[in-house]
């Protein structure tokens, strides 16, 4: 046997008395370091090979890594050791005790709502569209026949942002309903259309309890063949029935919508709304759709007609949990949160 040969057995044995000797894992790493590190004991004689005499190479290579797999399983099987033990509690603990049960997370109270109305317009065939919050005029104002010098319009009440360039032929702002969305369907697939489009809009209101420049919006869109006034109020008075119970009432005031003619507003009462002390709450705008907005997506208003209404979430929200704040939806409270 070879010098170099004999040395490999004592450094082996003295490596694996220290591994087995580590008493945590910071002192496990203190003997890897020393014997298998960039400059360990191991790798110092791996560096040598190269001095030897060629026949003595291969058996001195063999020996050297035998005896490196051997420390690595080791110091594998040691390091687990060490883990576990390092996860048990150091203080004696009683394993009979019954646990403690995580608090779980639940749905914020405006999303509950949302999931519950989209659920009822499911039952109806209604499908779920999505547009983009960051829209151009055309799509927001534009296309829903709302002229230019409407109100709704006014930087005053909308919030326009900075153009992306100086062409820029429409300004961008945040939407201020979700009935842009509506005109992005209709572009893009010819009646019939039954749809339900629930999300985010902004408009430029002073925070208090009943306003918010951002608040949850729903809209439903039906387009087909002979849709008329009853097929809106069957499914108003349907969806309605179904979110706040049998003892809602539904009544329809003519109103004024650039985008839909005739239009109305929908008051509804039920038990809820008589406890606050009134008798009808003003709960959502509705309509036919305008000859107009047909004609601007390309829909021939003599063979086609629909209905949209639309409502904000909070507002129900509100009505159906009893809360007078819209603020409180918004500050994040877990306390409050906690309740639903």
């Amino acid at each position: 046997m070879s010098e170099f040969i004999a040395q490999i057995e004592p450094l082996k044995q003295a490596a694996l008395n220290e591994l087995r000797a580590a008493h945590d894992l910071a002192a496990l790493d203190q003997v890897r370091v020393s014997y298998l590190g960039s400059n360990g004991q191991f790798t110092t004689l791996l560096k040598q090979l190269g001095s030897l005499a060629r026949e003595e190479k291969p058996a001195a290579g063999k020996s050297l890594n035998q005896a490196k797999t051997e420390l690595e399983t080791v110091l594998a099987q040691r390091r687990g050791e060490l883990e576990l033990k390092a996860a048990l509690p150091q203080e004696p603990t009683d394993f009979t005790l019954p646990g403690r049960r995580r608090a779980l997370g639940k749905l914020h109270p405006l999303t509950q709502v949302t999931d519950d109305i989209v659920r009822i317009f499911r039952k109806l065939g209604f499908a779920v569209a999505d547009g983009p919050e960051i829209e151009d005029e055309y799509h927001c104002f534009d296309a829903l026949n709302t002229p230019a010098d409407h109100p709704a319009r006014d930087s005053q009440d909308t919030f326009y942002l900075a153009p992306a360039n100086g062409d820029a032929p429409q300004r961008r702002l945040l939407r201020t309903h979700t009935s842009s969305v509506q005109i992005r369907v209709m572009k893009q697939q010819p009646p019939p259309i039954r749809i339900v489009v629930p999300g985010r809009v902004y408009r430029r209101d002073n925070a208090d309890a009943t306003h918010n420049p951002t608040f949850q919006q729903i809209e439903g869109l039906y387009v087909d063949r002979n849709v008329t006034v009853g097929d809106l109020k069957g499914t108003v008075e349907f969806v309605f029935r179904e979110l706040l119970g049998d003892g809602v009432k539904v009544r329809f005031r003519p109103h004024y919508f650039s985008y839909t003619e005739p239009s109305y507003e929908i008051d509804f009462s039920n038990p809820l709304v008589r406890k606050l002390g009134k008798d009808w709450l003003e709960i959502a705008g509705c309509g036919m759709v305008h000859p107009q907005v047909f004609e601007n997506v390309g829909y021939n208003p003599e063979i086609w007609t629909g209905w949209a209404f639309g409502f904000g979430i909070e507002r129900i929200a509100m009505i159906r949990y009893g809360i007078n704040d819209i603020r409180l939806f918004y500050e994040n409270d877990v306390r409050f949160l906690r309740q639903f």
